[in-house]
């Protein structure tokens, strides 16, 4: 009785995996490895059957005996053979892993390509064209000066002048934010410790920048994300993090570059960044971006001991 449960148990189960594997074909575009096995699991159950059939009968005959014994062996050559060949399925798997990867590196590559060259054209267009009007401006109200002779008058001309030269400045700051020409023409080095040094002038933090780099220079697309990655954790600590010494350091090690980032504000719970709507853009790009460039980017913080940063990328 035992046994003829179990027999009726295998049976109920190997149609059901047959079935199913059967159903997988379509997926599988009807691979030779998986028409296989698939079958196997069908010859399963159709050998379940025929012992069930002659548990019913009594004794099995030889016949009987060498039937099931032969299905018994074409199942397992069907077996070897359909894990032989699985493999090709397995590869065909990793090279539409492999295509998809290269897809998404190359769409990512083009929107950041894309992203950078509008802020190029815009800084341009902003220092080109309002930043000559201004000037202009700021001659015709200096050919001015000599007519105007009342107090009053002098006192107004002066202020306009004071800020017509105030919104140059920014023009000009504007611009450079956004695509700064230090960064093009002197590399990641030089744009960083402008980059601080503009921040230690507003006393608002202290910021220490260190690097064995010099005038070393690295890919283009490398050095964009790393200063991209800078501005960005420097901004979300003045914002976030109460913190008032940042310590960058970014030092080239043989073939790898490496830029760490630490500072001493209140912290966080990393915990809380593994949901996306609340992970934020800014710590989502530099991931992104740095992942594109082949690179690695681990941050790490906890309540109170304020935030390290590490991007690692190959020269």
């Amino acid at each position: 009785m035992v046994r003829l449960i179990a027999l009726i148990i295998s049976i109920v189960l190997q149609i059901i995996a047959a079935a199913i594997a059967l159903r997988f074909m379509k997926l599988t575009k009807y691979r030779l490895s998986w028409i296989l096995l698939s079958t196997s699991f069908a010859f399963m159950a159709v050998r379940k059957i025929i012992q069930l059939v002659e548990f019913l009968r009594g004794p099995p005959s030889y016949a009987w005996q060498m039937i099931d014994e032969w299905i018994g062996v074409l199942i397992s050559i069907m077996i070897i053979s359909g894990v032989i060949l699985i493999r090709e399925l397995f590869q065909s798997l990793k090279r539409a892993e492999t295509d998809r990867q290269r897809t998404e590196k190359r769409v990512i590559t083009a929107i950041i390509n894309t992203e950078e060259n509008e802020r190029k054209r815009f800084a341009k267009d902003l220092h080109d064209g309002l930043g000559p009007i201004l000037s202009t401006v700021k001659m015709s109200l200096s050919s001015l000066t000599p007519r105007i002779k009342d107090e009053t008058g002098t006192i107004i001309l002066s202020n306009t002048n004071y800020l017509i030269n105030e919104a140059l400045g920014t023009i000009k700051e504007i611009s450079n934010n956004l695509s700064p020409h230090i960064l093009t023409n002197f590399g990641l080095t030089s744009a960083v410790s402008t980059f601080v040094a503009k921040i230690n002038q507003t006393k608002a933090i202290s910021i220490e920048f260190k690097s064995n780099m010099e005038n070393q220079r690295l890919d283009s697309d490398k050095e964009v994300v790393m200063y991209r990655a800078v501005c960005e954790l420097i901004n979300n600590s003045i914002l976030h993090s109460g913190a008032s010494r940042i310590e960058i350091e970014l030092n080239k090690h043989e073939k790898f570059v490496t830029l760490q980032f630490n500072d001493n504000g209140r912290g966080f719970d990393t915990s809380t960044l593994k949901g996306e709507d609340v992970k934020g853009m800014g710590i989502s790009n530099i991931e992104t971006r740095v992942r594109n460039v082949e690179g690695v980017f681990i941050l790490e913080s906890a309540p109170g001991k304020g935030t390290s940063a590490l991007i690692k990328m190959i020269d």
